[in-house]
């Protein structure tokens, strides 16, 4: 766990943000979503300084927005279209500044994340009511979230626009729940997004990825942990989990069926994410195994984003590779979900004397 905590120490920027991968060419940027799981193992590992800076950067950098949430909460109100470059983007650069690239950058789930890591922040580092300087940048993302959260959008992946997704509106969930009591004006939103979730993203006995796509995802696992949409002995989370272990579970964990990124390997952070579900359900040999994987799956850079290994889609390899280079490596948000597994499973890592 301390070589994963120095590398996410190491990387944090002066701002306080992080970048997604420091050598990876396509990842030099700060996602809300990345960052907050960097944060939050970062609590985890007892580093509650550093995770303040990164709720400092983001909470400041949503903050500065809010002129412009006003003016796209008129427009819907004025019924006035908005086009997807005006939403607020998801992903940053380390100063905080807009990119101005064409890369799609309007998704949801960063904002729930958010909030939902700024309440474990608080709670892991013994505060018992919200700093003043946060007040604004979360006030801010929570009106934007009360006009906005069921706007289909890019999923969690980057893909898959004009959809409602399960891990987006579970991440919103996630934040909007934890960060109510601090926050009295998100009312009864938390239990709407539950409700919506069930009539629409339920099909049969399982949670979908979105409506209409028939095939598991591995994110829907965040319904679950640590979001908390759906309990986690409810039988459509058990459903759900049985469907990923059937599908996308083989040495690893796979996105979903048919993915193409880098020929679509097993990805380090969900290998452990489905470690943190199997110990939050007490299945702790099989959460050990997964922080096997893991530990595994560490190289001379550190942890990377997909295993070498077998791949789903193996000819899309090569177009990748040679567009972008090698895959990320490191990646933080593999490093973070390290963490938060080892954290996890820490008591039962102690060897008996």
């Amino acid at each position: 766990m301390r070589d994963s905590l120095r590398l996410l120490l190491l990387h944090q920027a002066d701002s306080g943000a992080f970048p997604a991968c420091p050598t990876f060419s396509q990842y030099p940027y700060a996602w809300l979503r990345d960052g907050t799981f960097v944060a939050y193992a970062l609590d985890r590992g007892g580093e509650h300084a550093a995770a303040e800076r990164f709720y400092r950067w983001a909470l400041g950098t949503i903050a500065s927005l809010e002129e412009h949430v006003r003016s796209l909460v008129a427009k819907r109100e004025r019924n006035v279209p908005i086009s997807d470059a005006e939403f607020l983007p998801t992903r940053f650069a380390l100063s905080g500044d807009a990119l101005g690239d064409d890369w799609p950058n309007f998704q949801l789930d960063g904002y729930g994340q958010v909030l939902w890591g700024l309440a474990e922040h608080l709670k892991l580092s013994g505060k018992v009511s919200l700093p003043s300087e946060f007040e604004r940048g979360v006030h801010v993302t929570v009106t934007y979230l009360r006009t906005f959260w069921n706007e289909p959008c890019y999923d969690c992946w980057e893909e898959f626009p004009y959809r409602w997704h399960t891990s987006t509106l579970a991440s919103l969930y996630g934040g909007l729940h934890a960060i109510q009591p601090f926050v009295p004006e998100v009312g009864d939103l938390p239990e709407r997004l539950r409700s919506f979730t069930r009539t629409h993203l339920v099909q049969g006995s399982e949670l979908v990825k979105f409506s209409g796509f028939p095939f598991p995802d591995a994110s829907l696992l965040w319904a679950g942990v640590p979001f908390g949409l759906v309990d986690l002995r409810d039988p459509v989370f058990a459903a759900t989990l049985a469907r990923v272990e059937r599908d996308l579970v083989r040495g690893g964990v796979y996105r979903y069926a048919f993915d193409t990124y880098y020929g679509g390997g097993r990805w380090v952070l969900l290998t452990a994410w489905l470690g943190w579900v199997y110990a939050r359900l007490g299945r702790t040999d099989e959460a050990r195994r997964c922080l096997k994987v893991v530990q595994d799956a560490w190289s001379a850079h550190g942890l990377p984003e997909q295993m070498h290994g077998e791949l789903l889609t193996p000819a899309y390899e090569p177009y990748w590779r040679d567009r972008w280079g090698q895959s990320a490596n490191p990646l933080l948000w593999s490093h973070a979900m390290h963490v938060v597994l080892e954290a996890e499973l820490a008591p039962t890592l102690v060897e008996t004397p």
